[in-house]
């Protein structure tokens, strides 16, 4: 596995393609236990091994940050060997090793065993208060070092985890918001295809022609309503509020329902016309559905809408479709608010 490789991925992170120049800058301070070595009391070819200790704890140290980050564990526990390896000729003076160690963990070991090997990391510079005479100062350099390097192992996960939720929210968002666009772009076609096949089979023996046209419609109907089914799905439609006024008179005049527009396109926030698209569609279809009102009033202002009918009333509960709706207007810094009209119903949509 070369460096090349792993530059070339775009998966990983900065920190992780260039982590071990980082890491590499503080090998400077080998040169306290290759001095410790050198000075030691000791024959000529143990100064040679545990020179070649340390070498390779560097090189280990190096390697871990850039080419083999996926056997931090094992690296690390072969650089606790390696320390171990040269007590015996510079004494407490490996416990200078471990600040390296401490980062190594910290940063580099793969969870769980991350939060064991950084404590570890921490409580073995702990020993050199045998000999009792080590610089208390190398423990405000040390403790400090691995608890940074700890804090910014934490602010990751914890920047991971936050990721996570985002990407998870943003799912739920958009299945709600497939479920919400499927459910008004089906029951409003549906309730359309119901009542002008209701039409159809009354006209069928009194008017051929006329319901030859209601069948020819309910087939544009359906071809309508699978291309918008498919469009929502993919995220692609977007409501038209010319196009909801202009279909609006002629779904509820397939159900007997006149209906009178107050105002017009024109007269509304460009900003707004594709949540109150969506509103009048959802809105329409509940009149068919539930209402049995004879008309209905459908009023536009520059940023709100109402649609009152003259039928029975409201219901009890809310349904998927209302809720839909208030969750629409909600996102977009509006209110939603029925009313008794008396008789009838008015949904009034107020926007920012």
């Amino acid at each position: 596995m070369s460096l090349s490789v792993h530059d070339s991925d775009p998966a990983r992170s900065p920190w992780e393609r260039w982590g071990w120049v980082v890491a590499s800058i503080w090998l400077v301070f080998l040169g306290y236990p290759v001095i410790a070595t050198l000075q030691a009391d000791a024959s000529v070819a143990s100064k040679a091994v545990t020179l070649a200790l340390i070498a390779a704890y560097g090189a280990l140290y190096l390697l871990g940050w850039s080419l083999w980050q996926e056997h931090a564990l094992k690296i690390w526990c072969v650089m606790v060997l390696l320390i171990l390896g040269t007590v015996p000729v510079t004494g407490l003076e490996a416990i200078g090793l471990t600040p390296y160690l401490g980062a190594f963990a910290a940063l580099t070991v793969p969870a769980p065993w991350w939060k064991w090997a950084t404590v570890v990391s921490a409580l073995l510079p702990v020993i050199s208060l045998v000999g009792g005479d080590f610089p208390i100062f190398f423990f405000l350099m040390v403790w400090p070092i691995i608890g940074l390097c700890t804090a910014i192992r934490i602010f990751a996960v914890l920047d991971e985890q936050s990721g996570e939720a985002r990407a998870e929210l943003a799912l739920v968002a958009e299945r709600e918001r497939v479920a919400r666009d499927v459910h008004d772009v089906l029951g409003h076609s549906l309730t359309a295809l119901s009542i002008k096949a209701e039409l159809a089979s009354r006209l069928i023996e009194v008017d051929p022609a006329r319901a030859k046209a209601e069948l020819e419609s309910i087939q544009a109907t359906a071809r309508q309503a699978l291309a918008e089914i498919r469009a929502t799905v993919g995220g692609l439609r977007a409501a038209n509020l010319d196009a909801e006024l202009s279909a609006a008179p002629q779904v509820l005049a397939d159900a007997g329902i006149e209906t009178r527009v107050l105002g017009s396109v024109a007269d509304t926030d460009p900003r707004h016309r594709v949540l109150l698209a969506w509103v009048l569609r959802e809105s329409v279809t509940n009149v068919v559905r539930h209402a049995g009102a004879r008309s209905v009033v459908i009023e536009l202002g520059q940023r709100s809408m109402s649609v009152t009918d003259d039928g029975a009333g409201l219901r009890e509960r809310e349904g998927n479709g209302l809720r839909g709706m208030r969750e629409r207007v909600s996102g977009a810094g509006g209110t939603l608010t029925l009313h008794d009209a008396e008789p009838g119903t008015r949904v009034q949509v107020e926007l920012p």
